[in-house]
């Protein structure tokens, strides 16, 4: 692999979106490639967070467990995503665990390695201090509007997340998951009971906006969905 390469791959809320060339090629030179089967994990929540992770290929879930013992999905990692940032920066614990989904292949970067890198790259430092700004800020708005939101369009909200392509993806008539969620592991990842899952995506079939069949969704109506999302 490449920086432009790695650079492509990156999306756009990735720590490392807005490194220079040069940079990424320096990463690349100074991490290693691992690879990981389905259902091996790659993080464990509570661990030392000594290495830092950048998913090429497969999709990988975060998850972590809360205080009161419930399992609480964040997210699902497609290749571009970075893990593992926030205890790799701070020293501390690793806030979530990762296990892959389907095969994973990621880029593995030390903190010593990392040290170096920063070192060489004075500029590097600001760029990510913004990215970590951005995405808190984009954090903090996703928690806003998810406590404002009742069931409907919450659920509406974290469908179009993972809507293949996610919320940027072309808004044609019909469009698949990333990934086959039982309707407990949505509510897992949308903050909701699975009985209001069911009776949600019942309504949303009957009306010709989902499509349910052997544990998959398929939006049949995407824009209808916006329109779900978009409604307080």
């Amino acid at each position: 692999m490449d920086a432009a390469t790695l650079a492509e791959t990156l999306t756009s809320q990735s720590l490392f979106a807005d490194c220079e060339r040069d940079e990424l090629a320096d990463i690349i030179a100074r991490a290693q490639v691992r690879a990981f089967k389905a259902g091996q994990p790659l993080i464990a929540q509570g661990d030392k967070g000594d290495t830092l992770y950048i998913v090429l290929k497969g999709l990988a879930r975060v998850s972590m467990v809360a205080a009161n013992g419930r399992e609480i999905v964040l997210d699902y990692a497609e290749p571009g995503h970075v893990l593992g940032e926030i205890a790799f920066l701070d020293g501390g614990e690793r806030t979530a665990s990762v296990d892959a989904i389907d095969p994973v292949e990621a880029l593995c970067l030390s903190r010593a390695a990392f040290a170096d890198i920063i070192e060489r790259h004075k500029g590097l430092s600001l760029r990510l201090l913004k990215a970590m700004a951005r995405r808190l800020r984009q954090n903090n708005a996703v928690i806003e509007a998810d406590r404002a939101y009742t069931s409907g369009p919450r659920l509406a909200r974290f469908l179009l997340r993972l809507i293949m392509g996610g919320e940027g993806a072309d808004a044609g008539s019909e469009a698949r998951l990333k990934i086959a969620l039982s309707q407990g592991e949505l509510g897992n990842f949308a903050g909701m009971s699975r009985e209001q899952i069911n009776r949600q995506l019942s309504a949303w079939a009957d009306s010709g906006i989902v499509a349910l069949k052997t544990g998959r969704v398929t939006i049949l109506d995407r824009e209808a969905l916006v329109d779900i999302a978009e409604a307080w």
